[in-house]
């Protein structure tokens, strides 16, 4: 027990291990209650005005193992929305460039890839745009009607995307997609809102599962089923599927929106803390009248008391201004935007890197060895989200644990050229890999890097749960997901651009022995972990303002 200046008395180990700030204690969802708070000032020094409430440490964690029950069938519809956005978004990954030949956008093929790029980027800037305003807005009508307003939107963009015969046809489709994409920030704040410190430790790594699930079966739709009149002649040759061939994995993509879209209006609730105690009240008023309409002679009577009754004003959302006021808001929203640059330039990087050839720095291997390591590199982060989080979050503090996962990607940069010295130990003439031992060895540390990058990824969840405890109030929530999902969308738009483009100067011009991306990007990566080590500081800095 320490003694702070203003008479008052915090617990540092309690303090340490929950992150506690003054919203925690106020929130609906903690799991330090009101009743576990003694005021010490009240007994030992009452001439001390606004002193701290004393938190019992002996009570805490027998009321940590009390966890909140799970919200099963929420979590589910929640889960069936979320997998909306990447099911959408990378169903067209397989047949994207041979869409755009397939539009004559070019006579060149060796300017397909900037079109594709270009249809890609649309999506990302759009969500750019939109992210933040979509999270303002549902802290004033609630979530429900702004995730399902978007979720029905996207599932019209990508079918009018699948049925795009033109260039601009297909660039407004996924241009207004991404725009309606920004309820990202929505969903993130209707999954704090369901959790709390007791389940957040299982909540968090079952919805960190449904990206990389997505991300699975988009590509997968979009490579069965595009050009159908080819693979399926049968049902499909004829003149409408041969000049729209890429309609039905888009009108799949759209049917699992819609789907998703209408189980989530069924079975959806309002997570809102403002809506939800408005809810509650109407649904009292009415069960008083109809009470009182029952055990009175004169209903009449009790008409005007019920006419009468009003419920508070909502709440005014945060501002950009005031949420960035606050120093742990801003250094959560920097780190992310940070992690969201070294995972999107990561994933970028190591594709270039296997595909070029060992004499330019790179490991030479074929396409579908590629997409092998990327497939198992995907299952490793759903065991890691399914196995190994739960147990860190019940296990370690979150502060720590969002600091070292970023501490994984300058390791995991700096690793790949070494994969590259010890191929050219056994390289032949043609440039392949020969002798069996360098290729045991490459492959192992292909393995280790990509298990390193998955491990530091796990840091989005992180990021999540420090967001909703720095949140200035509950019904700010979505603006605050919003910004600090505004700042990575900022960074992933522009960081595969940069640092694709940075390989190929370092490698053509032979900077640093074509090593100079390496010596750059491990230089940002611990950057971006410099600025996670702000982040206990601004939270002190907030604590104190607060009189913590």
């Amino acid at each position: 027990m320490a003694k702070t200046a203003h008479g008052s008395y915090e617990n540092i180990e309690l303090k340490n291990r929950y992150s506690l700030d003054e919203n925690d204690l106020d929130s609906p969802g903690t799991a330090v209650s009101r009743s576990l708070l003694q005021t010490d000032s009240d007994r030992e020094n009452t001439s001390h005005a606004g002193t701290m409430q004393h938190i019992d440490v002996e009570a805490a964690p027998s009321t940590r193992k009390r966890a909140t029950p799970i919200p099963k069938l929420q979590m589910l519809t929640l889960c069936a929305v979320r997998i909306v956005d990447p099911i959408s978004f990378t169903q067209l990954f397989p047949y994207v460039n041979e869409m755009m030949r397939d539009l004559h956008v070019t006579d060149q093929d060796s300017r397909i890839g900037f079109y594709s790029g270009l249809v890609d980027s649309m999506f990302s800037v759009s969500q750019l745009l939109s992210i933040y305003h979509w999270g303002k807005l549902s802290d004033r009508i609630g979530r429900r009607p702004v995730i399902f307003a978007s979720t029905f939107g996207i599932a019209l963009c990508t079918t009018w995307f699948g049925l795009s015969r033109t260039l601009w046809s297909a660039l407004a489709a996924r241009c207004i997609a991404g725009l309606l994409a920004g309820n990202i920030a929505v969903i993130h704040s209707t999954l704090g809102e369901l959790s709390d410190e007791t389940n957040q430790s299982i909540i968090f790594p079952i919805y960190g599962l449904v990206w990389p699930l997505g991300g699975i079966i988009g590509p997968l739709i979009g490579g069965t089923f595009s050009h159908p009149d080819i693979h399926w002649p049968q049902y499909f040759d004829n003149e409408w599927f041969r000049q729209h061939p890429y309609f039905l994995p888009c009108f799949i993509a759209s049917s699992l929106a819609f789907i998703s879209a209408s189980f989530g209006m069924r079975f959806l609730e309002e997570t809102h803390p403002y809506m939800r105690a408005s809810r509650r009240q109407h649904q009292q008023q009415q069960q008083q009248h109809i009470t009182s309409e029952k055990s009175s002679k004169e209903p009449q009577a009790i008409i005007p008391k019920i006419a009468t009754s009003t419920r508070s004003a909502p709440p005014s959302t945060a501002n950009i201004k005031k949420l960035l006021s606050n120093p742990l808001i801003r250094a959560l929203c920097l780190s992310g935007g940070c992690l969201a640059f070294l995972a999107s330039a990561f994933d970028v990087v190591y594709v270039l890197f296997c595909f070029s050839p060992i004499a330019s720095g790179g490991l030479a291997r074929p396409a579908d060895e590629i997409g092998y390591s990327l497939a198992v590199s995907g299952l490793t982060s759903a065991g890691l989200q399914l196995f190994i989080m739960p147990w860190l979050l019940r296990t370690f503090n979150l502060d720590n644990m969002y600091r070292r996962c970023l501490s994984l990607f300058p390791l995991a940069f700096a690793g790949l050229p070494l994969l590259n010295y010890i191929a050219r130990m056994g390289v032949d003439e043609s440039g392949t890999v020969v002798v069996p031992w360098v290729k045991t060895a490459t492959w192992a540390g292909t393995v280790l890097i990509l298990a390193m990058s998955r491990v530091a990824v796990l840091a989005f969840s992180f990021s999540l749960m420090l967001l909703k405890d720095a949140a200035p109030s509950p019904e700010a929530l979505g603006s605050t997901n919003g910004l600090a999902q505004w700042f990575q969308c900022l960074m992933r738009s522009f960081s595969p651009a940069f640092v694709s483009s940075l390989f190929a100067i370092s490698i053509d011009n032979n900077l640093l022995g074509g090593h100079l991306w390496v010596v750059i990007m491990c230089s940002l990566a611990t950057f971006g972990y410099y600025i996670t080590s702000k982040i206990p500081e601004a939270r002190a800095r907030v604590n104190r303002l607060h009189g913590l």
